[in-house]
Parts: C-alpha cells; structure tokens; sequence
C-alpha cells in the first residue's frame, strides 16, 4: 500500500508509449518495422522494470527539512528555505512542491533540480502574507526521478506545520535602526532642529566654552566661587499612546493590504522607537466597544506585550464610537500624553460629527489624527481626461481629494495636529510626526 501510494509515473513515459504507438501505425504500411517495435515494448518494460528497482532499492534514500521562522512577519517579504539531501549513489533529478498555506493562493509552487549523494541542496524562496494569523504549511512533496525518466518516487515531509503570522517585525526592525543612524534623511525621517531647552533638569556642573551662558546659575556660581551651568536633558519617559479604530472605515484595503493592516504596522514600529528614545508606550483599541487597553510602560519587554495585542486585532463592521473613546481616555489617561489616533475620513460630514470628541481630547492631551490619501483618487486625477465620462471621474476625484484637505485644515484650527499620508508612507510620517513634537516640547 505504501508502494502504491508513493508510485507515480513519469510524464516521459507516455511520450515513449506515443511513440511506439506512432511506431505500430508506420509497421501497418512497412511490415518490416513491426518486430522491431516488440522489441522496443520489452526493452521499455525491461527498463520501467529497471527504473522501480533504482528508486526503491535504497531505504530512506532523500531527506527534505523545510526552513521556516517562528513568526513571518506581515506585508514583508519573508525568506524560507528548503534544505534537501540524497542517499543514491546516482544523479537523481527531483521536482519539490510545497503545499503553501490557503492564505496565498498560490496552486502552482514547483521547483526542479538535480541531487548527488553528499551534496545537499538548498533552495530559498519568498513569501508575502497580506492578513495577520495562523499559517498552516501542507506536505512537502519531493518527487525523484532517474535519467530514465520512466518513474517517479513521491517522498513526503513535514506535515501541518504552523507558523503564526505577526505585525510587521521586519518593519519595526528597520525603523529601529534607522531612528538611531545619523543618516536618517536618506530614508525620509528628518532632523528637527529642537526649539528652546528642554524641561528635564539633569545636574550643575562647571562651566567649558561653548556653553549656554543663560543657563548660568548664579547661586551655585556664588558658592562655588566659578562659573556653573544648569545641564538639561530631553525629557523621558512621557507616555505615548497608539490608539487604533477597528471600524468599518479601516477596512479599506491598498495593495492588498487593509488600513487596519497598516495603522497596526506602523503602531509597532513606533512603539520600539519610543521605547528606545525612553518613553512610555501603550495601546487602545475601539470600534462600536473599547477592545484593547494597554497602560503606557517604559520597558523594552513591553513591546512583546504590544506585539501580542496588535497581533489579535480584527476590524469590526460596525461605526466607531467617539464619544466611548473620550470617556475611556478621561477616564485611563490621567498624565498629559500623546495620542496618535489612527482613523479614517472620507467626508467632511463625517469628521464633524466626531470633531466635538476630538476636540475635547485635544484640550488634555497631544492628539495626532493620522488618516489616509486615496491613492487611487489620485492617480485618476494625475490622468488625462480623454471623453466627457473621464472628465466627470476626475472632478468626482478632485472633490474628494480637496475635502481631505480640508478636513485636515478643519483640525488644525481646533488645536490638533494631524498627519495626511499614503499607507505606505504612514511609519515614516508618523515618527517624524513624534520628532517634530518632542522637538518642539508640546508634551
């Protein structure tokens, strides 16, 4: 049973059977190649014969070990391997096919290659995931062939494997060594020149050239008999929150990807600058009801905490409630911070009916409204208009595109800070967004 169940044919067989087949045909007008055909019949079943023998004379003959990491990381291209080794003592061509998780929809993963004895193989190769989850990889399907080409034998490894897929760890890794590199204006994060002194005091110490002489402080000056200097510090451990809405609106998907998918990512990789910079960072999460809280916390470990959370969030189909929002901040947040509030408007209607909300939270905190472009609009508008038809899709697009507009001026004049961008640019907007703020000493 087990011999049949790894028993196939190889597809060069049926050519050699159409070939003695065409071979019959030509015999029936020239009768002399007749014998000759027989002949070719008991030397093609003398070699099929020959073939089964090769192939499953050697016990455990091809070892295969699929490579995978203990999370994939989600919109990234992230790299697996196959590793393969051979136990004939001949060239063996094999064919692999790895039976890829239903998320990616790919029917047709195939990959050929030639094995020797005490040379293994390896072969790598990228997956994308687009939804957050549980992966679960199938059978992988090594088929091997001689030269013959006559059969083939199916051995089969690891199956069910699972791999969870997480917010963008490939991401939020990027961005932590961009945030700390003296070359962050190649990436797109900016250097903001820092407005005034910070408010942290640190120590007196002695006054070098080159100091600030507004910082002289006269009374330890008078007691020490020298010149001594206030020295500040950047101001740590301010809480910062992320605040993600799971409502209908985030649903939107670009480039395969959902706002959701988006906010969460870039929440992630902020949350480890902020961490690294010494701030405090925590997490909430709202649609129709309050779904996750996570207090703000200055310690690296913490992230793991934000990781997990992130990692389960789902967007509800339900309209947001604003106002559950302002009670659960006046209620958990009682330290002035700084709130990046992930969301989405797509008419002006709509940001007024929340804008009372917002303002009452901006009146305590920081608040940042980061939403979203319509990239897709935009591209119609870039568009030539070539009929009359087109001519009205691009004044359609041109609206929308000016409300977003003015929504984000419509904020602004109520104190709250917003951030207007493409999905894909939304992490680096958002740290420098956090850049320009601590720069600026607003919290």
């Amino acid at each position: 049973m087990r011999f049949l169940k790894s028993f196939y044919i190889h597809n060069k067989f049926f050519w050699y059977i159409a070939l003695l087949a065409a071979g019959f045909v030509i015999s029936y007008w020239m009768p002399v190649l007749y014998p000759i055909i027989w002949v070719l019949v008991f030397v093609l079943m003398t070699l099929f014969l020959l073939d089964i023998y090769l192939l499953y004379n050697t016990a455990q003959a091809v070892k295969a070990e699929r490579g995978l990491p203990q999370k994939l990381s989600n919109s990234d291209n992230n790299l697996l391997s196959i590793r393969l080794d051979s136990k004939y003592p001949f060239k063996i061509e094999v064919s692999i096919i790895d039976e890829l998780p239903n998320q990616f929809q790919k029917r047709d993963f195939e990959h050929k290659t030639q094995l020797v004895k005490a040379k293994p193989y390896i072969f790598e190769y990228m997956v994308r995931p687009v939804e957050r989850g549980e992966y679960i990889f199938g059978n992988l399907n090594v088929y091997a062939s001689t030269s013959l080409g006559i059969i083939k034998r199916r051995f089969v490894f690891l199956k069910n494997q699972m791999v969870p897929v997480y917010p963008s760890i490939i991401q939020m890794q990027q961005y932590d060594f961009l945030a700390s590199s003296n070359h962050l204006t190649e990436f797109g994060l900016k250097k903001i020149r820092r407005i005034g002194h910070t408010q942290e005091f640190e120590q007196i110490k002695e006054y070098i050239k080159g100091d600030d002489i507004r910082t002289i402080n006269w009374k330890a000056t008078a007691k020490k008999n020298q010149l001594m200097v206030n020295q500040y510090q950047d101001e740590r451990s301010q809480p910062i929150y992320s605040i993600i809405d799971t409502g209908r609106v985030m649903k939107m998907p670009f480039n395969g990807l959902s706002l959701l998918d988006y906010a969460i990512n870039s929440s992630l990789a902020f949350s480890n600058v902020a961490l690294k910079r010494n701030d405090k960072t925590g997490l909430l999460t709202f649609s129709k009801n309050i779904e996750t809280f996570v207090p703000a916390v200055q310690k690296i470990t913490h992230l793991n905490t934000i990781l997990e959370s992130l990692y389960n969030i789902s967007t509800a189909f339900s309209d947001s409630d604003f106002g559950l929002l302002y009670a659960q901040v006046k209620r958990k947040i009682n330290q002035r911070s700084l709130l990046l509030l992930y969301t989405n408007f797509e008419h002006i209607s709509a940001l007024k009916r929340q804008l009372p909300y917002l303002a009452a939270i901006a009146k305590k905190h920081v608040l940042v409204v980061i939403f979203f472009e319509n990239t897709e609009l935009e591209s119609l508008i870039a568009t030539d208009a070539e009929n009359l038809q087109a001519i009205y899709h691009k004044t359609i697009a041109e609206k929308f595109s000016l409300e977003k507009r003015l929504m984000q001026r419509e904020l602004q004049q109520h104190g709250i800070q917003t951030i207007l961008t493409k999905p894909e640019s939304l992490t680096i907007n958002t740290i420098n967004k956090y850049l320009e703020i601590k720069a600026r000493g607003l919290i």
